[in-house]
């Protein structure tokens, strides 16, 4: 998604030096370009870079996830893990429930002996 607004933010700018008229007095192709490269680079550090940082971390974290962890759901369920499959995770939320979600759904590791203090 991100990949295509920046192909389009590109095409936009690309198309405007293409169709500027040529007796226009007005900034330089090579200050037009700067402020795209200066513009492109600003959207990488402050939206790309830190999107694949969180995946990344979020990524480590289901790969860590063992039986008898305990970990929170994007739903906001707390629940001990007890079994882990290669897409779903079975959590105990209570004694004697347990409920199955994808591993994707799984927010946070929580410190073991959290879910007894509640």
């Amino acid at each position: 998604m991100m990949r295509k607004s920046l192909i389009a933010l590109l095409l936009v700018c690309f198309s405007t030096l293409v169709h500027a008229d040529a007796g226009a007095q007005g900034p330089g192709v090579i200050s037009n370009i700067v402020m795209v490269a200066g513009f492109l680079f600003i959207f990488y550090f402050m939206l790309i870079r830190p999107q694949s940082k969180r995946a990344k971390e979020h990524q480590n974290l289901i790969s860590g996830i063992a039986k008898d962890d305990e970990v929170i759901t994007s739903g906001g369920l707390l629940g001990k893990v007890l079994r882990v499959t290669d897409q779903f995770i079975v959590i105990a939320i209570a004694e004697g429930i347990e409920v199955k979600v994808q591993k994707q759904a799984i927010s946070a590791s929580i410190p073991k002996g959290t879910m007894k203090n509640i």
